[in-house]
């Protein structure tokens, strides 16, 4: 019997690997290990405690799912494997961005001051 495969949780583990490899950076490489953990080990973090480690205008990159659970006071950018559709709207309105990892990895992937959360 096979393992059935997530093409989507794929090419995002596929992509983070092959950036670390173009950049260098370490921070892409952990993401991609982060990933490949089972379903219950992926990290979940609300949007609440983002806000609360984060300062305006940073850049955040979560490997796995972002929830809804608390507010957001200031202007996030957040790159994940997946958003809640609360707390999709909880960064939109506090004028971030909610971004999925193919996304987020064309626009930021060669910003020095991303913040791994989670991984």
């Amino acid at each position: 019997m096979s393992k059935i495969r997530n093409p989507l949780l794929d090419n995002a583990r596929l992509l983070l690997k092959r950036t670390s490899q173009k950049s260098g950076a370490k921070i892409w490489l952990k993401a991609s290990k982060t990933l490949s953990k089972s379903i219950s080990r992926k990290p979940k973090v609300n949007v609440g405690k983002i806000d609360q480690l984060t300062n305006k205008d940073s850049i955040v990159l979560i490997p796995g799912k972002v929830l809804g659970g608390g507010t957001v006071s200031h202007k996030i950018i957040i790159g994940a494997y997946s958003f809640t559709k609360s707390a999709e709207i909880k960064i939109q309105n506090a004028g971030g961005k909610a971004l999925l990892i193919p996304e987020f990895l064309e626009e930021y992937s060669t910003k020095k001051d991303v913040m791994l959360i989670g991984g």
